[in-house]
């Protein structure tokens, strides 16, 4: 079961998102702040990351600097700021994927199963010996 650290300040969209993962067999930590996500983070390190940016004690960029700073695990932002200044900053601070809010609960979970499959590690090829 992956394990999956949704970060947001809005608690109803929060626990909508927690309740949807919950359903599809993720295990799920929420955080409505960086600080307490990027201990959440450090203290069970989850399999992916959901970030939204307007957080209120840390800017979401500064949380994927943060987790960037130790960690490679996967970071989808999830956000309503749309500008592309603003993907920019997010993709160049180290998060794997932006999505702009509203969105589909359809196409974040496809976002997330792309993204598990790309951290998974490669399977290893039996060695044959002739």
């Amino acid at each position: 079961m992956s394990r999956v650290l949704v970060v947001d300040d809005d608690t109803a969209l929060l626990r909508a998102l927690a309740i949807n993962l919950r359903a599809r067999h993720f295990e799920v930590e929420t955080a409505a702040d960086g600080a307490t996500a990027l201990r959440k983070a450090a203290s069970s390190l989850p399999d992916l990351v959901v970030l939204d940016l307007g957080l209120p004690d840390l800017d979401g960029v500064e949380v994927v600097a943060g987790l960037r700073g130790w960690t490679s695990v996967p970071i989808i932002v999830l956000s309503a700021r749309d500008t592309q200044s603003a993907k920019v900053d997010a993709l160049d601070a180290g998060a794997d994927d932006y999505m702009t809010k509203p969105f589909g609960m359809d196409e974040l979970l496809a976002r997330i199963r792309a993204a598990l499959r790309r951290a998974a590690p490669e399977p290893t090829s039996p060695v044959v010996v002739a």
